[in-house]
């Protein structure tokens, strides 16, 4: 936020109006925007070649992208970010979206999940766009047992069996590349450590896990660099990688080729682990609605996608879950951001209400 205000006050007049036009139009339309269509619009009478003067310095600063020569300029995501962070101008919610937001929540003859199954249906509906629900968390019993079903390519199911007897089925937005085997590989590696934990607890001991293949991972890798045949990169912790050189050597090797194999095998579970690490901890991520874009977009990091979502809390102000949308980045943030938020205040409440029944 501060350094969008910063980056803001930097620029003039013209290179504001010019960049919030172009993001606005290319939002609404999804196409480039060229000078020529905002000679008609801008406030101050301007040439084109002066608007593609304005564009160009704002190319420079990595705002604008030229998909194409001369096809007009739309936002970068780092343009974006600095759009809905220093210019979003929010709306309110439809009254005929309230009312569907407002009609999804009142079957009073359904448990929680099943409402938060027809709160999801309807969030994507109303926001033509995936939806992510994250039911309220069990903080007293203990899990039992985890499973999930692939519903479709953007939409699963997990069942958790709790130690007290009840059944808990919450719909989710799986990560993706996720395949039903790879489905059903977590939940096993889930259920084979709930053993009397809770889903915090999970959370904890995936953490653990993850920290104990890193070590493998570095003990194995570490004959490979010394013997010459690998080095190691390491540029952040979501990239770092083993790379291999003069393989054929490998071949000579049986123990050296198994080694590299554990290692290949290791990052993928490690790569599985943290998936799994992430969607646990999506709740806990703080108060208000937020926004990720693109490559900020870490769990459900679709190719150009964007993650809106708001934690919804009970009558202590603890946060328990979360709703969203995952829609492509050109998203109508002011008409979705204030649907989220609005839903996420009727789901809290409506969990708060439950519990004090």
């Amino acid at each position: 936020m501060a350094e969008a205000r910063k980056l803001l006050e930097e620029m003039n007049d013209r290179s504001r109006e010019v960049f919030r036009r172009v993001v606005e139009g290319y939002l609404t339309s999804g196409d480039p925007i060229g000078s020529r269509t905002l000679t008609r619009t801008m406030t101050e009478k301007l040439s084109a070649a002066t608007i593609r003067n304005v564009m160009q310095d704002l190319e420079y600063l990595g705002l604008l992208d030229s998909p194409h020569v001369s096809a007009g300029r739309i936002p970068t995501h780092r343009g974006l970010r600095l759009f809905v962070d220093g210019l979003l101008e929010l709306g309110t919610v439809e009254s005929e979206d309230r009312k569907k937001i407002e009609a999804s929540l009142t079957d009073s003859d359904s448990d929680v999940a099943a409402i938060l199954d027809q709160v999801s249906a309807t969030l994507s509906g109303i926001t033509r766009s995936a939806s992510v629900v994250l039911a309220p968390k069990n903080q007293e019993s203990a899990v039992k047992h985890i499973e999930f079903v692939s519903l479709s390519p953007e939409r699963a199911l997990v069942v958790l069996v709790f130690a007290d007897g009840h059944v808990e089925n919450r719909v989710f937005v799986p990560p993706p590349g996720q395949t039903p085997a790879s489905m059903r590989e977590a939940a096993n590696f889930l259920s084979s450590i709930a053993d009397g934990r809770r889903l915090s607890e999970l959370s904890r001991s995936i953490g653990k896990e993850i920290a104990d293949r890193r070590q493998e991972i570095n003990t194995l890798a570490h004959d490979l660099v010394e013997t010459g045949l690998a080095y190691w990169v390491n540029t952040g912790d979501r990239s770092e990688r083993l790379i291999v050189r003069g393989q054929s050597n490998l071949l000579d090797d049986s123990t050296e080729v198994a080694n590299l194999e554990r290692i290949r095998t290791l990052f993928d579970d490690l790569e599985r682990k943290r998936d799994i690490a992430d969607f646990l901890d999506l709740a806990e991520s703080g108060d208000g609605v937020r926004i990720f874009i693109g490559s900020e977009n870490k769990l459900f990091s679709l190719s150009g996608s964007t993650l809106v979502v708001s934690p919804y809390m009970n009558a202590d102000r603890k946060i328990i879950g979360a709703v969203g949308v995952i829609g492509p980045t050109r998203l109508n943030y002011g008409r979705i951001v204030p649907i989220v938020d609005y839903t996420a205040q009727l789901v809290g409440r409506m969990v708060s209400d439950r519990n004090k029944g």
